[in-house]
Order: structure tokens, then C-alpha cells, then sequence
């Protein structure tokens, strides 16, 4: 046994440091951005946001609204073939671009995404999703997946350590995703005790990719724009949603009404709703490492992302960032006191 005295942050452990900046409006922002993958070699173009493959979040319905933005969505890995023809017979051109196709490790997934990438040689990436990528199982799947789909554009994750990022990115992982615990209906950290303050896993990681050619995602912990902000601020490429594009009309579920009010369902893959939603229930060998919550109904997406894109151009202005490519470059994190944390947090 060891431990590490190194302080880690969160979130809401830090704020911007603002910095003279040239820029007159926030209009003037650039947030696409264009990135070369290490083993594809291909490029994307885009706003390098995405909603994350959670089946409540990401929905072909969640897909169409992101990508209007030029935002992306990793589709949840539940989609039966059936409903892959219907959604891909009726998207527009470009769809693709904006889309991954998500997968679980399992002989039957690789079967899935075969048919997928065979029925619709057009798409481009793939989501290999676990909770832990730690084990050797994973690293392994990562390699058969980049022999079976050497064009694609493979995600790989969740990890928080640049080992592992180095890891993944040299077994065929284009983009890593990075990301224990911090997710809103995530309680990996309460259930295992194992996890990492999502800003020092973000710094930390994306050092480790950006040395070989790599990109990472930052996948949970962003309750606000200025989270999102911070994310990029740290240095991820990309930067994964859930619980903040959760209760729009792009989610699926239905309506709840209660006492006058209306929700919909969110909740964590691990959780018990998932595993009796998809697998029948928890096994027993396992713990459920997710919560469900109710989301007050929030109408149409567009809202809310107008309100994320909003708040990070707001940020590149305060720093002088020109671009969001350059918003990491001008980026100066302050601690924050325990009692400015709790101002921060409306606790105070």
C-alpha cells in the first residue's frame, strides 16, 4: 500500500484567471475545431461537444438537434439493427459526422457492430464504452476492434490515469475517454471507494495524448458552462454529456408529472434501472454503481445548448482565447478557498 500526497482537483476547486484580451465580442469566438487521429488518419470538424451514450441522453432524436450545432452524440449501444435502418434511412447527409456507434466488449457486441459498419459502411466512429478500462480484457478488445475497423475513428474508455491513456491510444484508441465517478448519477466512488478528481485526471491525461498523437474526452463531472469551460481550459480535446442535456425533449422517456411540475427519468448505465431496462436485472455478483433521479422537463435542447456555447465563448473572451483551440494556451487556474467553493456552489 502507498498513497499519493499530490493535492487533485475538481471542478469546482478551481476558477479562470482572466487576462487582457483583444477580443470585442464574444461573436468573434471560433469553437470548431479540426483534429487529425493518430491511427484513422482522418479529420474531423466540429464543435467538440458530445452527449454521452447513455440511453436517456443518447438518442438518434438527442443526434439530429446536435448536429444542426455541429455537436456531436454518442449513440447508446441498445439500438436494435431495426431501428439503425430507420434512423440512417431517413438522416440527412453528414450524419455520420456527428454520430459513433457504441459498443460493450461481449462477443455479441462485436457481432452488432459488424452488421452495423456493414449495413452502413458510411459511418465513421466507434464508442467502446466500460466502466473500467483497466483490465486486459479491454485493451484486447481495443486491438481486435482496430484490426476489424481500421478506418474508424475508435473511442475508447473510461481511464484517468496517462499510463493507461498511452495504453489505450498505442493498442488503436484514437481518442481516450477520460472520466471515474464524477458523473451526476455515477456512484462508482461511494460503491468502490476508486475514483479521480475529474480536472487533474483531464490535465494529467490529455498531457499523456497530446505527447503521441492522441486526443482524450472528458466523460462526467459538468454541472454548468464554466465546468464545460474549465474541461477545455485543462486540456480535453472533446468533452462528454449527460446529466446536463438530460429532461429535453431529445431524451427518451416519457413525461412525469407531479404536484404541477414535469420530469423524465435520468439515470446511470451501472444503475438498477439500466441493468433491469437491458440485462433483467443486477447480477449477482455485482453491485448497481448507478443512481436514477428525476430531471425537471426542460423543453427543446436548443435552449440549453445555446446556453453551454454561450458560456464558453464568455470564457475564451475572459482569457483572450480567439479560438477554443487556444483556450487551454491561455488558461491560468486559481485555487479556490474552501469558503469561496461554497459561495461558488450557492451553499452560502
Amino acid at each position: 500500500m502507498r498513497i499519493e500526497y499530490d493535492i487533485k482537483l475538481g471542478f469546482k476547486d478551481v476558477m479562470f484567471r482572466p487576462k487582457r484580451s483583444t477580443l470585442k465580442s464574444r461573436s468573434q469566438v471560433e469553437l470548431l475545431r479540426t483534429f487529425k487521429f493518430l491511427h484513422a488518419k482522418t479529420q474531423w470538424t466540429g464543435i467538440p461537444v458530445m452527449a454521452a451514450n447513455m440511453d436517456t441522453v443518447g438518442t438518434f432524436e438527442m443526434a439530429l438537434a446536435l448536429a444542426k450545432h455541429k455537436m456531436f452524440t454518442a449513440l447508446h449501444k441498445h439500438y436494435p439493427i431495426e431501428e439503425w435502418e430507420h434512423f440512417m434511412e431517413k438522416a440527412p447527409n453528414g450524419i455520420e459526422n456527428y454520430i459513433a456507434v457504441s459498443t460493450g466488449t461481449g462477443e455479441n457486441d462485436l457481432n452488432k457492430i459488424h452488421q452495423i459498419f456493414s449495413r452502413f459502411p458510411r459511418l465513421k466512429f466507434l464508442c467502446i464504452d466500460v466502466a473500467n478500462g483497466y483490465s486486459e480484457h479491454f485493451v484486447e478488445f481495443v486491438e481486435k476492434a482496430r484490426h476489424d475497423f481500421e478506418d474508424k475513428i475508435i473511442m475508447a474508455g473510461n481511464v484517468v490515469t496517462g499510463e493507461m491513456v498511452e495504453e489505450l491510444l498505442l493498442s488503436g484508441a484514437d481518442i481516450v475517454k477520460v472520466g471515474i465517478g464524477p458523473g451526476s448519477v455515477c456512484t462508482t466512488r461511494v460503491k468502490t471507494g476508486v475514483g479521480y478528481p475529474q480536472l487533474s485526471a483531464i490535465i494529467e491525461c490529455a498531457d499523456a495524448a497530446h505527447g503521441i498523437g492522441g486526443q482524450i474526452i472528458s466523460d462526467g463531472g459538468c454541472t454548468t458552462p464554466g465546468d464545460v469551460a474549465k474541461a477545455f481550459g485543462a486540456g480535453a480535446d472533446f468533452v462528454m454529456l449527460g446529466g446536463m442535456l438530460a429532461g429535453h425533449d431529445e431524451c427518451s422517456g416519457e413525461l412525469i408529472e407531479q404536484d404541477g411540475k414535469k420530469f423524465k427519468l435520468f439515470y446511470g448505465m451501472s444503475s438498477a434501472t439500466a441493468m433491469e431496462k437491458h440485462a433483467g436485472g443486477v447480477a449477482d455478483y455485482r453491485a448497481s454503481e448507478g443512481k436514477t433521479v428525476r430531471v425537471e422537463y426542460r423543453g427543446p435542447v436548443d435552449n440549453t445548448v445555446k446556453d453551454i456555447l454561450g458560456g464558453i465563448r464568455s470564457t475564451c473572451t475572459y482569457v483572450g482565447a480567439a479560438k477554443l483551440k487556444e483556450l487551454s494556451k491561455r488558461t491560468t487556474f486559481i485555487r479556490v478557498s474552501e469558503q469561496e467553493n461554497k459561495i461558488y456552489n450557492g451553499k452560502e
